[in-house]
């Protein structure tokens, strides 16, 4: 099974686990049936049209979904799937 590793602001989200097993041929079916399991996560990784969040990164190991076949990606058993939030914020150089 592939490992999803939940960042730590939305463990709330997935009863508080850091790291879930999931059975998936892709990026897509993890994520489906991630949110079956916890509902929560839904509005924070996808948005009202169903695609996922631009703020919202996927690594298959080390390297973005975004730079490989996206959410049709394909996974191995062995596979680690890292959810990375963008941060934004500071403040400008005065």
């Amino acid at each position: 099974m592939t490992t999803l590793k939940i960042p730590t602001p939305l463990r709330p989200y997935a009863d508080g686990k850091s790291n879930i097993k999931v059975q998936g041929q892709n990026v897509d079916e993890v994520l489906q049936k991630t949110i079956q399991e916890h509902p929560n996560l839904r509005k924070h990784l996808y948005d009202d049209s169903g695609e996922l969040r631009p703020f919202v990164n996927l690594f298959l190991n080390e390297d973005n979904i975004r730079q490989l076949q996206g959410v049709e990606t394909k996974l191995d058993e062995e596979d680690i799937l890292k959810i990375i939030p963008s941060i934004a914020g500071g403040q400008a150089a005065i």
